[in-house]
């Protein structure tokens, strides 16, 4: 059942369905960036959308080549900088609702 009158949240997203590990992936690529050569969490924002489809397109062609592969500055999988890619464009070009 669902009481909308003891809970109202119909229509909010259930982040609850949103499996975890990609959090996880993106957190440990930021915290390389963080940690090393862009020292402030926030720069992501000041770069324009174009870079990071750009960086995207490299690191999914490079991921297809090899599924296995790892990012060659951080060591990190390539998979992991494909999901931080995408969360910057996500979050820049985000549409509020």
């Amino acid at each position: 059942m669902n009481d909308q009158t003891a809970k109202a949240d119909a229509g909010k997203p259930r982040v609850s369905i949103v499996p975890v590990q990609i959090i996880r992936d993106i957190a440990r690529v930021r915290e390389f960036a963080v940690n090393g050569k862009y020292k402030d969490p926030d720069n992501w924002r000041r770069v324009e959308p174009e870079r990071y489809r750009d960086a995207l397109f490299r690191h999914i062609l490079t991921y297809i080549e090899n599924p296995e592969s790892v990012d060659e500055e951080s060591g990190l999988p390539t998979l992991w900088h494909i999901a931080c890619n995408v969360a910057f464009l996500c979050e820049l070009e985000r549409k509020d609702d």
